[in-house]
């Protein structure tokens, strides 16, 4: 916002930015103001670059009192004022608005997914010694992290730790300020990895283990700050997962998709969207992690996976014994695979950081590969690498949205894309049937 933007005034809101702020327009320039919804006229402050909501004149229908009462203190929800199915929609244009603005104009329809409340099996929490105790929780809007005793995204299992969590964080002499705490829940149950600005000593490990074995902790690691190293502190037996019907032992703070429902939908969308395969047919798949998509997508055809982190990779290696599945440790970023790596090459699905795929978007758009399964974390990335595959002549056949990380800004796709003229004239024709099949009834 212009700085000679100042004064209250009313404004109609007309929609949503990244951040999850309502968007209007003053003179020509964008307003972001907090807590305002599409459709809305407010009351403003207009703060140079903080717009203050004053009152909303005209609410949405689509708003909604918010579940939590430290919405609008902690971070970690940006939209819980909005309607869960016009948060679905949302995230839904945000997807197909990416994929458009990329070159993709003839869209399938998005068969879309919403997560419960109360599934969260992942999360990073920051960690704070205060006066008289411990705060475990997520940071304020670019603020201090707020204590989380209230949340309706996390597990029942893993809200239940935090209590007894920091009162055992609190008597460590390695939390001399601020932590980290990252926490998956797995099979085998709660994983944590501490970060603390000081080394753990000898009694705040056997504090740590203790409290493992009273709380039926998977395992508890410690990350040294300095050089990142981990190292398990306590562990009450075999950490495992289940990726399609194959047990991993993954590592400290390794990536799991957020809850459970959201990975099935991901796996049922990707192993969907290969192309028909045979025997000797090869499916690549690149940032492979442990292999949440590996092995289910093993029961259609062999698949070579490659993974940088290498804690990961030897992670999928371990579990690959008897399956048709490759597994190899790689910095695509670094050493992105090349046309001529992919030239026997049936499929590729990937499912890339944040950043989007990187240097390893070019090679694969210049490949001769007929079938990509992408797998998008961030509308702004799959925009940039989607424009290099429609260049590169691909169409879009397939399209599923998740939202995995309710009441946030962050939205999942899977996108089935295809440069194999058959495979999209087949798809289009059962996309015509289906269109009419449902115009006719």
């Amino acid at each position: 916002m212009n700085e000679t933007l100042t004064g209250v005034a009313e404004l109609r809101i007309e929609g949503l930015g990244a951040a999850g702020d309502g968007v209007a327009h003053v003179d020509g320039q964008s307003v972001f103001i907090p807590g305002a919804l599409p459709g809305e006229d407010v009351r403003v402050r207009l703060v140079p670059g903080h717009p203050e909501l004053i009152e909303i004149v005209h609410p949405s229908p689509e708003r909604v009192t918010p579940p939590c009462s430290l919405f609008g203190e902690c971070g970690g929800c940006a939209l819980q004022h909005l309607s869960l199915p016009a948060l679905l929609d949302w995230k839904a244009q945000r997807v197909m608005r990416a994929l458009t603005a990329a070159g993709f104009t003839d869209l399938p329809p998005a068969t879309l997914y919403q997560t419960k409340p109360l599934t969260r099996r992942r999360m990073d929490f920051a960690v704070q010694r205060v006066p008289g105790g411990v705060v475990i929780g997520l940071h304020r809007r670019n603020g201090d992290p707020v204590d989380m005793t209230e949340c309706h995204v996390l597990h029942p299992d893993l809200f239940a730790l935090l209590q007894p969590l920091r009162e055992v964080l609190g008597s460590l002499g390695a939390l001399t300020g601020r932590g980290s705490l990252m926490v998956n829940l797995l099979d085998s149950g709660p994983d944590l990895t501490l970060q603390t600005p000081a080394p753990l000593t000898s009694a705040d490990r056997l504090k740590l283990a203790a409290f493992a074995r009273e709380h039926n902790l998977s395992r508890i690691s410690w990350q040294d700050p300095k050089d990142l190293g981990i190292e398990t502190v306590a562990q009450s037996g075999a950490v495992r997962e289940d990726f399609g019907g194959v047990t991993v032992s993954p590592p400290p703070s390794a990536f799991l998709q957020a809850t459970a429902d959201a990975e099935k939908a991901i796996v049922t969308a990707v192993v969907d969207g290969l192309p028909s395969l045979n025997k000797k047919d090869v499916t690549v798949e690149l940032f492979a992690g442990c292999g949440t998509l590996t092995f289910p997508m093993s029961e259609k055809g062999r698949v070579m996976a490659y993974e940088g982190n290498l804690a990961a990779a030897n992670c999928l290696k371990a579990a690959s014994g008897g399956r048709r599945v490759d597994g190899f440790h790689r910095d695509l970023g670094r050493q992105p695979l090349l046309p001529h790596d992919l030239k026997s090459t049936r499929a590729v699905v990937l499912d890339p950081p944040y950043a989007g795929a990187g240097a390893q978007t070019m090679p694969l758009a210049k490949s001769a590969v007929p079938d990509i399964v992408y797998v998008s974390c961030n509308p702004a990335a799959l925009e940039k690498d989607g424009k290099a595959l429609w260049n590169a002549g691909f169409s879009v056949i397939g399209l599923t949205i998740v939202d995995q990380f309710l009441w946030s800004t962050e939205v999942e796709a899977v996108v089935v894309l295809s440069r194999d003229v058959k495979r999209i004239r087949r798809e289009n024709s059962r996309r015509s049937r289906s269109d009419l099949s449902r115009s006719d009834s």
